[in-house]
Order: structure tokens, then C-alpha cells, then sequence
């Protein structure tokens, strides 16, 4: 059996603006110490996948990004959507992919976001090798769960129930709760966290695709022919992959299948979605502000600072305030609206975005 990893590397990270943006977006910074967060990734999935089998999907405005910042990845295989069509679209490239490079033979492969915050690699490691099992055993999709420690209302969740050799089947998903049911859920001990990762057999996650989004399917199929023989990839790509819906892999196939099973994280997690969520990964100074840069300040306490700009940040009598200067843009806001920075972007001129 043939493996492969696949990361998802096209977002734009918009919460995290005004340092991401269209052509270096989130995953291409040092948003929780270290290296940028798709080498972070890269580095944990290359414990367990040979480095030639590792494939990134991203968008035309990243590749020079990825390059300069990524230099690890074999350049060949960084792949590039024409458009943007979320991860069903993705996922059925991804395949497409997987099935021509394994030459016919039986491969499995697993999906990745770019961009969340792992520390345990080796817990990562060993959740990946059992999802794997469970997943080359027959038809089932495989996802990983997170064990919740709070509740959380910005996260999907997964309700578990049959247990088989450490793995459970999923009865059902559910969308972003309210508090009161974000509790009920905690309380339970049935739910996990969705983490967007996912394990399947080549041959599984194309059938599920053939059942529950055969339209996709067929474009694919035709791209798949065209490529066979021999025909231009970009030139395939920007003729089909237009016509393509764009919806998730969540909402086509994964709430619609009834062959999900779910396998519980053996390692920390953080999907970091917003400037307020850092301070999380990086140490506070003794009035608990989270600083990156040359800072002062009086009377002011539990903030967040991120500069990449060289400037100087001074505050006075401030708390839970986020300022994060990037060269031509500086944000101000109150940690409890970081959440919103992503409606702030749409309605940016294009010169900021």
C-alpha cells in the first residue's frame, strides 16, 4: 500500500490581517514561534510520509511564497488550483493526483490543513498511523477527532458512538453551536472537535465523490483522461476546474456518507484562528502582554503586539488590545473582536488585501 499526504495550503488567513495576505498569507508567517506554519507542518508529516510523496494544494499567488519560504518541498510538488473552489475541489485534485503518481497501485493518502498548531509531533504521529489502519481496512473515511477542553462555539463537532479497536463510528456532524449546546456537548464525553484532517483509501474517497458530488466527479474523471494522454496540466486544470461547485468536503460528501469513522487526537491541538488565540503559544511579559517587537508601555496589561515593521509600540492604560503592525497597515482592536478582523478585510480596498 502506496501513501501519501496532502496539505491544504490556499487560505488566506483573513483573521490574521493586516500581516496575511493574498500572496503571503498566515501559514506562510511565524505566527506561534519557530519556523512559518506550513514548514511546521511539513516537518511533522515527513516523520511518517517520504517527503516525495507530500503534495501541496494552494492558489497561483502563493507558489512564489511557498518557494522562498518553504524551500524544503520539493517544488514539484506544489500544486496549484486555477481558482479557488473550496475543499471537495481539492480533495478530488488530490486523488486525481494520488491515483496517477501510485500508477494503479492501492494508495491511501491523508489531507491536512496548513495551519494548525501542533506540539506533540510524535502523538501525531501515532494518531496518523492508526487512522491510516482504520482507514485501509475496507470503505471508510476517516477523520481525526480532538478531545475538547472547553467549550468551544468556533469549532464544528463530531458525535461519536460504536467503538471498534480504538476507533468509533460517527453518528453524526455538527455546525459551529451556541454556548449552552457548546456545554452540553462538553459534558457528554461523546463529541470531538472537526480538525479537517482526514485518512481514506484513494479508492474510498473517490467512490464517495461518484455517490455524493457526481458532478465533480465526472470533471475530474474528464481531467483524468486528458491528462493520460498527455495533455497540458495548467491548461486542463483552468479549462475544468471553473466549472467545478464550491462547497466543502464537510457539507458534499463527509454529512452525507455513512461509512465515518472517527479516531481521537493523541496530541495538542490548536487550529489558531485569530490574533487572540497566540497568546496561547507564546510567553507573556510580567503584566501578561504577548510582545514581538520594541514595546512599552504603562499601566497596561494582557495584550497582544506583533510587528513586523520595525516600529515602536507605546501604550498607556490599555488592556486586552491587539495592535499588529505589518509595513503599510496597522490594526487596533479589542481581543474579544479579533473574530471580526475577517469582515473588516471585505470591505478593504484591493491594495490592503
Amino acid at each position: 500500500m502506496k501513501r501519501y499526504a496532502v496539505i491544504m495550503a490556499g487560505g488566506m488567513g483573513e483573521r490574521f490581517w493586516p500581516l496575511s495576505r493574498a500572496e503571503r498569507p498566515k501559514h506562510l508567517w511565524n505566527i506561534t514561534g519557530g519556523d512559518c506554519m506550513l514548514s511546521l507542518t511539513f516537518a511533522r508529516v515527513a516523520r511518517f510520509i517520504p517527503k516525495s510523496n507530500i503534495m501541496i494544494i494552494t492558489n497561483p499567488a502563493q507558489i512564489k511564497g511557498i518557494k522562498k519560504y518553504c524551500p524544503e518541498i520539493p517544488q514539484e510538488n506544489i500544486i496549484s488550483e486555477p481558482v479557488g473552489r473550496d475543499t471537495t475541489a481539492a480533495v478530488g485534485l488530490a486523488a486525481l493526483l494520488v491515483r496517477l503518481r501510485a500508477k494503479g497501485d492501492e494508495s491511501s493518502f491523508a489531507v491536512f490543513p496548513s495551519d494548525s498548531a501542533v506540539n506533540d509531533a510524535e502523538g501525531f504521529s501515532e494518531t496518523i498511523a492508526k487512522a491510516f489502519e482504520v482507514a485501509e481496512k475496507g470503505e471508510r473515511l476517516v477523520t481525526i477527532g480532538i478531545n475538547p477542553t472547553f467549550p468551544a462555539t468556533g469549532y464544528g463537532y463530531i458525535k461519536r458512538s460504536s467503538e471498534e479497536d480504538g476507533a468509533y463510528k460517527v453518528e453524526r456532524f455538527y455546525e459551529k453551536p451556541n454556548e449552552m449546546r457548546a456545554v452540553s456537548y462538553l459534558e457528554s464525553g461523546d463529541f470531538y472537535w472537526n480538525s479537517g484532517i482526514f485518512v481514506w483509501l484513494t479508492s474510498s474517497i473517490s467512490n464517495a465523490l461518484k455517490d455524493n458530488a457526481p458532478k465533480t466527479f465526472g470533471i475530474f474523471e474528464k481531467i483524468g483522461r486528458e491528462l493520460e494522454n498527455g495533455g497540458d496540466f495548467d491548461k486542463i486544470l483552468a479549462e475544468y476546474y471553473p466549472q467545478i461547485e464550491k462547497i466543502s468536503i464537510d457539507f458534499s460528501v463527509m454529512e452525507k456518507s455513512q461509512n465515518i469513522w472517527v479516531v481521537p487526537a493523541a496530541f495538542d491541538w490548536d487550529d489558531v484562528g485569530s490574533w487572540a488565540a497566540v497568546e496561547r503559544h507564546l510567553k507573556r511579559d510580567g503584566k501578561g502582554n504577548i510582545v514581538n517587537g520594541e514595546f512599552y508601555s504603562c499601566d497596561a496589561s494582557d495584550c497582544v503586539v506583533f510587528d513586523t515593521a520595525n516600529r515602536v509600540t507605546a501604550i498607556v492604560g490599555l488592556k486586552d488590545i491587539v495592535v499588529i503592525h505589518s509595513d503599510d497597515a496597522t490594526l487596533i482592536c479589542r481581543k474579544d473582536c479579533t473574530e471580526k478582523v475577517k469582515e473588516l478585510v471585505r470591505i478593504l480596498p484591493p491594495k490592503l488585501k
